[in-house]
């Protein structure tokens, strides 16, 4: 069970805290009572939730780059952390193609720089790299993956990522075998909620559509993906790197995924979008004959249920309508912070494994 009053007054990282994932898990961390430092470059998207939402008040944001093995050392050695949570990454598949070496340095070269400043240290105990579904070797096969699969991602950005979870695995046998530090790696599907305003993702290029009453378009309605509140990884993230700290016999491999019935071809999904938009929402096939994408992805995550008694809180459903109430809060003028605080309150409210 995570018991989110475990962070309150521990020193917690976070790279890659100015985007959307990491908004919404310093939003958590900062509500739970944590000591938050993050690092990470300036946020990618104009708007942005970071800034939106306020996040870096009442934490040290660090703007930087997660290459640059120095600026990270030095904010890692003010910070003392004794947890670090590693989300900084070149997270888009189509960006991968156009710019490979970039994705490569900051996905694996950042995974390293992290890893040396807590070998170089004695504070942290506690690291989670957070990576995700898309590592495995994709067979486009209908059951789905476990941790025990073999790694091997297509793409720049999944490559990138399987092999940000190799350098993970040689540090933890290679300077960890001690237990010094508790070492586990999340493999997470498709998130989505409110704020996210990345390009070449479904539901912000849905968002915008509706902001500006077009149609959406979508580029290939029949991939079939795993979809979750973005509050669904970030708890369990939260969970694993509490009980490792707590008990390195948790250290492992971890997929955080959806149930089954949540892994949606991408037109069902943009249907649910619409009817739970209303306002006469509607989406039109145009397929764009783009770079290679998996057309078939699914985890297991019979591993983190049994291993913590863990479910997820939202089925897509929730998560939608979730998504929706902020979007349309935001179109609004309305206060966007308090919505998340909303969203959080009643997330952790509903669900059987978090107090």
């Amino acid at each position: 069970m995570l018991d989110l009053s475990f962070y309150k007054g521990k020193k917690v990282l976070v790279t890659g805290h100015t985007g959307f994932k990491g908004s919404w898990m310093c939003r958590v961390l900062k509500n739970a009572g944590a000591e938050v430092t993050g690092f990470s470059l300036e946020p990618p998207t104009k708007p942005s939730l970071f800034e939106m939402a306020n996040i870096a008040d009442g934490m040290n944001s660090v703007i930087g780059d997660i290459r640059d093995f120095d600026a990270l050392k030095a904010c890692f050695d003010a910070a003392k952390p004794e947890i670090v949570l590693h989300l900084a990454a070149q997270p888009i598949v189509r960006d991968s193609y156009k710019a490979p070496k970039y994705t490569y340095e900051t996905n694996v070269m950042g995974t390293v720089n992290i890893l040396e400043c807590i070998r170089l240290s004695d504070c942290v105990k506690s690291f989670l790299n957070v990576t995700t579904d898309k590592v495995y070797k994709n067979n486009e096969w209908e059951w789905g993956y476990r941790e025990n699969e073999p790694l091997d991602g297509f793409d720049p950005y999944s490559n990138s990522k399987s092999c940000s979870e190799l350098v993970t695995h040689s540090y933890k046998d290679s300077f960890f075998a001690d237990g010094r530090v508790a070492i586990s790696t999340a493999r997470a599907g498709n998130v989505i909620g409110g704020g996210d305003f990345a390009n070449d993702r479904i539901i912000p290029d849905s968002v915008r559509a509706a902001f500006e009453k077009k149609d959406i378009i979508v580029r290939n309605p029949h991939s079939t993906r795993p979809y979750q509140h973005v509050l669904e990884p970030v708890c369990a993230y939260l969970m694993i790197a509490q009980m490792q700290y707590e008990n390195g016999k948790y250290a492992g491999y971890y997929n955080v995924g959806p149930d089954d019935c949540d892994c949606f071809k991408t037109g069902a999904l943009v249907d649910l979008f619409c009817n739970t938009w209303g306002e006469g929402m509607k989406w039109i096939n145009r397929y764009d004959g783009g770079p290679h994408e998996a057309n078939f992805l699914k985890l297991d995550c019979s591993k983190l249920k049994t291993t913590f008694d863990w479910k997820p809180v939202w089925n897509l459903d929730g998560a939608i309508k979730a998504t929706v109430e902020w979007s349309k809060c935001m179109r609004d003028g309305g206060d966007v912070g308090a919505c998340m605080d909303n969203q959080i309150d009643g997330f952790v409210s509903e669900s059987a494994w978090i107090k």
